[in-house]
């Protein structure tokens, strides 16, 4: 692929491309932008809808504008008012155009005399690409039914009229009403101790991107981790998952002593139903937490790490774009990284970036040269695409490379004073890179050559002197591994018996795609892999027996992967039966039966696989 068309920009160079729109919204902020949300919707579980307005705050940026320019996918807008000044209502004109499979429908609200408020009344559909609606049935405790939210990337749109773009950033209030017996929380700050009343209201004072806003309603118990932190939970998931991760508060305290204090008052954590699509989603004040990470011995609790980095890197400094995307990933998993080791050891903090940069290795040089980019040409990449390895991996690859070039102090100075400077604004990469020629490389000349970060940033693949962490253990699982499938250690003579989590995925990791049928046998006879309670040993395991031919696990395997919605533990898992044709109709029929209690982003990676899968036969 050609080199990305550039214009120089003083000290770096500036891809033509990112000098456009956001490809991935309709909206229009050099026109008119959004500044505050109002909702006041009521949660329909029979429907399965919410309903409701949206009442917009806006600046209008050119007199002659003479349109309000919003992102939607599937609402039902009923009608449109303009509101002065004084909150008098005049009805709007607006046409809703064709839809478009990615982007949704571009609603275009004729606005002649530039209102100060607009007022949407709307539905959702039940299919909303951003909402998932549960039955009791599939919940843990089976009582009332669920709904939550995942906006990422560009899903706000399908529950929210509104300017879907991570470049605008707006305040919000809510409104919102249930049936009693459920709680509603959002990503603001929530009131452990309000009643269940079925009347609920919010308010996000700071200023955030669409994707960050938030909402569910359920069964929903609470149980306070400290005093700014809870754990929001089904009743009888509360108080495993208060105990998993009673350390919150320390992870917040080692982050302020990094990176200055946090700036959003309280962390809560909601731990969701099973079919949640992600490990975890950061929204504001609430973090959206996968249930797979409770196994009992904060082995996996780095998840909360990285989405409390997020309150740094992600919610307080946004890319403005998803091409920009690693300077929330990639940012936030370095943070992840110091957080883990400043409270569980630098020991686990390396191992967790070896498997990351490990995987990294193994799978980039699959991707299209593109993909590869952390700052890629944008053209061609959906907005979910965005979401990849690189952005996370790469990223974090690369700020390690600075750490270690400058030195973690100085390093340090400069990303404090970055989140610092650039606190509750959207910026693109190229901004970024400006705030690091000018606050780290010109003030510390001669460390390391520009060209370097060039190369990183807008070159695919990854250096050639990219650094790694060592890890002692990690390498005597490599002799052993070596050992074991040379035949020259039996299964039961590994030194597996104090293996940690992350230990055993990185001796899964690196066994062959498609390994020994012998001994994987071996492996589960004398460690009992099949049926593992761990989603993150299990998902390895089950791919690799699987591609070794052992059907005994296939049982097993359907078990793991219908029961967990998170695309990461579950897709790996359809792709290992989608390679032969028995496998491939023995994963059709589990989905079939599995489907509905699917999260739709869910829904369409899988159906993606099958189908690819179907046509390759």
């Amino acid at each position: 692929m050609r080199a990305l068309p550039v214009l120089a920009l003083g000290a770096f160079l500036l891809p033509l491309s990112v000098l456009a729109a956001d490809p991935h919204s309709y909206a229009q902020p050099e026109q008119v932008r959004v500044t505050h949300l109002d909702l006041d919707l009521a949660v329909d579980f029979p429907r399965r809808q919410l309903d409701g307005t949206a009442t917009l705050t806006l600046d209008w940026k050119n007199p002659k504008a003479a349109a309000l320019v919003l992102d939607t996918r599937d609402l039902k807008i009923a009608r449109v008012e303009g509101l002065d000044a004084a909150g008098r209502a005049t009805a709007l004109k607006f046409a809703l155009a064709p839809r478009d499979k990615e982007l949704g429908s571009k609603l275009t609200i004729q606005t002649p005399k530039h209102p100060a408020k607009v007022r949407i009344a709307y539905a959702t559909v039940p299919t909303a690409s951003g909402l998932q609606w549960l039955t009791p049935a599939q919940t843990a405790d089976k009582k009332l039914p669920f709904m939550f939210s995942q906006s990422e990337s560009i899903h706000a749109r399908s529950w929210v009229p509104l300017q879907d773009s991570p470049a605008i950033r707006f305040t919000y209030t809510a409104h919102v009403t249930a049936p009693k017996d459920v709680r509603v929380v959002m990503s603001a700050i929530n009131d452990a101790k309000h009643p269940l009343d079925g009347d609920f209201r919010f308010d996000q004072p700071h200023p955030i991107p669409s994707y960050l806003l938030a909402i569910a309603a359920g069964d929903i118990a609470v149980k306070e981790t400290g005093p700014r932190s809870a754990v929001y939970a089904e009743p009888s998931v509360v108080g495993k998952a208060a105990h998993e991760f009673e350390d919150t508060g320390k992870l917040i305290e080692a982050t302020e002593t990094l990176y200055g204090p946090y700036a959003w008052g309280r962390y809560d954590i909601l731990v969701l139903p099973p079919s949640f699509p992600f490990g975890g989603m950061e929204n504001p004040n609430m973090t959206f937490a996968t249930p797979t990470v409770l196994v009992g011995d904060k082995s996996l609790v780095s998840l909360v790490s990285h989405e409390l980095a997020h309150s740094w890197s992600g919610n307080l400094v946004t890319a403005a774009a998803w091409r920009d995307i690693w300077l929330n990933e990639g940012f936030t998993t370095y943070v992840q990284g110091r957080i883990t080791e400043a409270v569980y050891g630098k020991a686990l903090a390396d191992e967790e970036a070896l498997l990351s940069a490990r995987a990294l290795q193994k799978s980039i040089g699959g991707m299209p040269a593109n993909a590869q980019r952390l700052a890629p040409e944008p053209r061609g990449i959906g907005a979910d695409d965005a979401l990849s390895d690189v952005a996370y991996d790469k990223g974090s690859w690369f700020l390690r490379t600075l750490e270690q070039r400058f030195g973690r102090a100085t390093f340090d100075g400069w990303l404090k004073g970055y989140f610092h400077r650039h606190a509750f604004t959207s910026i693109t990469t190229e901004q970024m890179l400006a705030d690091l020629k000018t606050n780290l490389f010109d003030a510390h000349p001669g460390v390391m050559d520009w060209s370097e970060v060039q190369a990183w940033v807008y070159q695919p693949g990854i250096p050639k002197d990219a650094p790694l962490p060592t890890s002692p253990r990690f390498d005597a699982i490599d002799r052993e591994r070596a050992a074991f499938l040379a035949g020259t250690l039996d299964a039961g003579q590994l030194d597996a018996k104090g293996w940690n989590t992350q230990e055993w995925m990185y001796f899964l990791d690196r066994l062959p795609d498609v390994p020994p049928l012998s001994k994987m046998k071996q492996l589960d006879a004398v460690w009992h892999l099949t049926g593992t309670p761990n989603a993150e040993i299990g998902m390895r395991w089950y791919s690799h027996a699987i591609a070794a031919g052992d059907q005994a696990v296939w049982e097993a395997a359907r078990e793991h992967m219908t029961r967990i919605g998170r695309m990461y533990l579950t897709l790996p898992v359809y792709k290992a039966f989608a390679a032969t044709p028995e496998g491939l109709a023995y994963a059709k029929a589990a989905y079939a039966q599995a489907k509905d209690g699917y999260h739709p982003m869910t829904q369409g990676a899988i159906e993606s696989i099958l189908a690819k899968a179907a046509k390759g036969k």
